[in-house]
C-alpha cells in the first residue's frame, strides 16, 4: 500500500489531483454519498450571500457514469501530465494554471449560453488534448486499439463520442474552440501574424506560486519561498544570524570546566 501511495506522490502534481478529484466526486455522487448539487455550476449561486465560489471549480469534476469513471480521469491524467510534464509552452506553474484557468472560462461562458449544461469536464478533456498535441505533429499517437497522427486524436475522440454518448458533442466542441482560442492568442497570432501574446499570464500568478510559505514544526517555525527558496526565518532551539558574544570572547576556543583536564 505504501508503494502506491509513494508512487501516487511521484506524479505530476496538476495531473494526480485533478484526476483524483473527478475519480472521488464522480464515485460519491454516482454511487449516493454526495448528492450532485454541491458541484454543478449555475451563476446566481455566485451571487449568494456568502457566495458559492467552489463551483467553478467544482464542475470540472464530474465524469461522464459507468466507464466514464474510470476512462475519463484516465484521459485529464494522460493529457495533463503531456502539458505539465516536457512541454515547452508550460515551464512554468503559473502558465498552466493561466491556461485552466483561460480555457475552463470559456467553456462555462459558452456552455451557459449556448447548452445549459452545469458539468464540464468532458469539455476540459477535449481542451487538455488538442493542445497536448499542438508541439507533436508529425508523431503518432495510439486511440484505443488504433494508431493515428497526433493532431487528429482529439477529432477521433470528437467521433466516438457521438457515436457513444452524442448529447456530449456541443459540450466537447466548447472545449475544442477554447483550446483553439488559447493556441490561437497565445501562439499562432504572435509567430505568424507578428503581435504580441494576446494572454499572457499575469504577474500576480508567479507571486503566487513563489509567495512565502510559512511551516509549521514541533520546533519553531520556518518561512520558505516557493520550491527554490532557503529557509529565512527563525527556528526555535537554532541559530542562524551573528552570536550576541562580542568578538573577543569568540576567539577563545571553547573553554574548559574548572578542575578538568
Amino acid at each position: 500500500m505504501s508503494e502506491l501511495i509513494d508512487a501516487f506522490w511521484q506524479k505530476p502534481p496538476f495531473a494526480r489531483t485533478l484526476a483524483m478529484a473527478a475519480f472521488v466526486t464522480s464515485i460519491g455522487c454516482y454511487f449516493g454519498m454526495f448528492p450532485f448539487h454541491w458541484f454543478h455550476f449555475e451563476v446566481y449561486r455566485l451571487l449568494r450571500i456568502p457566495p458559492e465560489i467552489w463551483r467553478p471549480v467544482s464542475s470540472f469534476f464530474l465524469t461522464t457514469p459507468k466507464l466514464g469513471i474510470i476512462l475519463d480521469p484516465y484521459h485529464v491524467f494522460q493529457y495533463m501530465s503531456e502539458l505539465e510534464v516536457g512541454n515547452p509552452r508550460f515551464a512554468r506553474k503559473e502558465d498552466l494554471i493561466w491556461y485552466l484557468i483561460t480555457v475552463g472560462t470559456a467553456i462555462i461562458a459558452l456552455n451557459q449560453y449556448f447548452t445549459g449544461q452545469v458539468f464540464y469536464l468532458q469539455g476540459l478533456i477535449m481542451s487538455l488534448c488538442y493542445t497536448s498535441v499542438q508541439d507533436r505533429r508529425g508523431e503518432k499517437s495510439g486511440f484505443f486499439f488504433f494508431t493515428v497522427p497526433s493532431q487528429v486524436v482529439p477529432y477521433c475522440l470528437l467521433l466516438a463520442t457521438l457515436l457513444m454518448s452524442p448529447e456530449m458533442v456541443p459540450l466537447q466542441i466548447s472545449g475544442l474552440f477554447a483550446a483553439h482560442m488559447y493556441d490561437f492568442l497565445t501562439r499562432i497570432y504572435p509567430e505568424f501574424g507578428g503581435g504580441p501574446n494576446l494572454l499572457p499570464s499575469p504577474a500576480f500568478l508567479s507571486r503566487f506560486v513563489t509567495a512565502p510559505r510559512v511551516v509549521q514544526r514541533a520546533y519553531g517555525t520556518a518561512f520558505t519561498r516557493g520550491s527554490t527558496g532557503q529557509a529565512s526565518g527563525t527556528s526555535t532551539g537554532s541559530s542562524t544570524g551573528g552570536s550576541v558574544l562580542p568578538d573577543s570572547w569568540r576567539t577563545r576556543g571553547t573553554g574548559h570546566r574548572l578542575g578538568g583536564d
